[in-house]
């Protein structure tokens, strides 16, 4: 028995599903930056400890950062981690182009609004991107806290952590050490949950 041949429309229909399920994929996973990924230890390849999406920093073993510095997004002087001394600071790095960025803008946005007053801040890290489509980007959602434009990863290395897929969330500690990494987008609820989790381990700065 001779097998039908797909039809040119069948054909069409074929690859519409395949790239539909190809871009699904990537809106779960995070979109990786491939050869721009930023690892410290070892240069442009991303490293992710045991192909982990999730890293906790028990408290003993944490490291102290670089100097994460760089031009506001906005241009209006640079933002410094170290302006926030003895707060909780969550790094989110991200870029406007990212499906799942645009996803977790809004929980981002919630806890920062719900946690502020605990001394909490957060910094976002626009990572190669058109700067004015990130400028529109934040604009547009009402974004309340600063983000360094820094399209190379220069600030990436400094935080001292793997930055292999954005978005990548990062929460410090009070004495600004990694304490937990989201290489994925992250959730509301999770989000919170970590970020009061960290910020209760010691008293915000009067």
């Amino acid at each position: 028995m001779t097998a039908t041949r797909p039809t040119t429309r069948g054909r069409r229909r074929m690859v519409t599903v395949v790239l539909a399920a190809l871009v699904s994929a990537s809106i779960l996973t995070g979109c990786a930056v491939g050869d721009d990924a930023v690892s410290p230890n070892r240069g442009n390849q991303f490293v992710s400890p045991d192909g982990k999406t999730v890293i906790e920093y028990a408290v003993g073993d944490r490291k102290d950062i670089g100097a994460v510095e760089g031009e506001n997004l906005m241009g209006d002087g640079t933002v410094k981690l170290s302006d926030y001394a003895g707060d909780v600071v969550v790094v989110n790095v991200w870029a406007s182009w990212c499906p799942p960025c645009r996803t977790e803008f809004p929980h981002l946005t919630k806890v920062y609004e719900e946690t502020k007053d605990k001394g909490v801040q957060f910094v976002g890290i626009d990572f190669r991107d058109s700067r004015n489509s990130a400028k529109d980007f934040v604009t547009d959602r009402k974004v309340p806290y600063p983000s360094i434009y820094d399209y190379g990863g220069a600030t990436l290395a400094a935080l001292g952590v793997p930055v292999g897929v954005v978005p990548t969330t990062v929460v410090l500690d009070r004495q600004h050490r990694p304490a937990k990494v989201y290489l994925r987008a992250i959730g509301e609820d999770e989000l919170r949950d970590a970020v009061l989790s960290v910020a209760a381990e010691s008293p915000a700065k009067k």
